[in-house]
């Protein structure tokens, strides 16, 4: 038996379809392990006498480790496995911090839908958001996603 992908096709997204994914604690250890595969040892994410010293009163997560962790949250949905072809952009802005301890999660709609010249594909943006344990967004993502179509 061959791999049969549970992601779903491009015509199985629906214009206005909203998901969220299970949340996840950001811990001092995904920090340090991020800085290390990364090289990014910031201060700002690395010492926490300097933190201290910033407007966020300690030591923050790196915003692309909070991405990647995003990245993550989406795919374990299953919605993509073996269906999205490509991610062709993306389009981010930090709103807010990531503390040691927050837990966080991702949101996500389905925002547009294109046709391509190609049969055997499509195109949908997603808007999403990435969203602290008090509701507050910490990141905004624009995505757009060539998504595998169903067999006609």
């Amino acid at each position: 038996m061959s791999y049969q992908p549970r992601g779903l096709t491009f015509e199985q997204f629906n214009v206005g379809d909203t998901h969220i994914c299970q949340g996840r604690t950001i811990t001092e250890a995904d920090v340090v392990h991020f800085a290390g595969i990364s090289g990014d040892y910031n201060p700002l994410h690395t010492n926490e006498e300097f933190g201290k010293t910033t407007p966020f009163g300690g030591r923050i997560a790196h915003g692309v480790l909070v991405l990647a962790i995003a990245t993550g949250q989406i795919n374990q949905t299953g919605l993509f496995e073996g269906t999205a072809l490509a991610l062709l952009q993306q389009t981010i802005k930090y709103v807010g911090a990531v503390k040691f301890g927050d837990t966080i999660h991702l949101e996500f709609k389905i925002a547009e839908k294109k046709e391509t010249s190609k049969p055997d594909r499509g195109i949908i943006t997603m808007e999403n958001k990435v969203v602290n344990q008090n509701g507050q967004t910490v990141i905004e993502i624009q995505e757009v996603v060539m998504i595998k179509r169903g067999q006609a």
